[in-house]
């Protein structure tokens, strides 16, 4: 089992990485009209008077200290929002506790990663035959500052199984417990490449939209295609 304290940690060097998400959600604008916390809750708490979805769009927002939103950032909200939507089921290195931002290093790479995990969820989907998924297509600057270095552990570690996630879960909650900023680690749906899994969108300096993409679905992905530029 991997340690922790034995990852390399990362110097503060500025990186940029990508990510798919689903285009049907659109961006949460609240995170994105204020500069800070404080500002941030006086609008909340004028919106939430009139605006009975409010909390659905934005989320648990127990899930995150406002002190780490980076407000006044371009797209604050694509970075806040795996932390106050997170999947229950959880993913590599979350048990569904807490919320992760998963990157990367090429759209490719988040390209190969998307493509996987809907293939694995539409195949339990009984009775489509066909559909199409349209997902927007991001690129993050973040600073690797306070993270931890997974690259090194070989792909027939544990915390790299293609399935069962138990124990990259357990390096997962380590990381979060100890304040870690984030992994980098080796993609495994793409091989060669990397990925980054933050525990938090504090160190993140823009996430901007880059282009949309298409996956189609009969009975399986059978396509992925570029359907615009922005």
């Amino acid at each position: 089992m991997v340690a922790l304290g034995t990852l390399p940690a990362l110097e503060a060097e500025d990186q940029c990485g990508y990510r798919l998400v689903n285009s049907k959600f659109p961006p949460i604008d609240l995170f994105n009209d204020v500069a800070d916390a404080s500002e941030f809750q006086a609008l909340y708490q004028i919106q939430a008077l009139t605006n009975p979805r409010l909390q659905n769009e934005l989320g648990r927002l127990e899930l995150i200290p406002l002190a780490e939103i980076p407000f006044g950032i371009p797209g604050c909200s694509y970075a806040t929002a795996p932390f106050t939507h997170i999947n229950p089921a959880g993913s590599r290195f979350s048990d569904g506790a807490y919320g992760v931002l998963y990157l990367g290093d090429t759209l490719d790479t988040a390209i190969a990663e998307v493509r996987h995990h809907q293939q694995r969820y539409w195949a339990n989907v009984a009775g489509l035959s066909y559909d199409r998924f349209v997902f927007r297509g991001l690129s993050c600057r973040f600073s690797e500052a306070g993270s931890r270095d997974a690259t090194g552990v070989p792909l027939t570690d544990a915390i790299y199984d293609p399935d069962n996630y138990s124990q990259s879960q357990v390096l997962g909650r380590a990381a979060k417990r100890e304040g870690c900023q984030g992994l980098r680690y080796n993609s495994v749906r793409s091989a060669g490449n990397q990925c980054w899994a933050l525990l938090t969108p504090r160190h993140v300096s823009s996430v901007i939209q880059s282009a949309h993409f298409e996956m189609i679905w009969s009975g399986e992905i059978t396509s992925v295609s570029r359907i615009s530029n922005a």
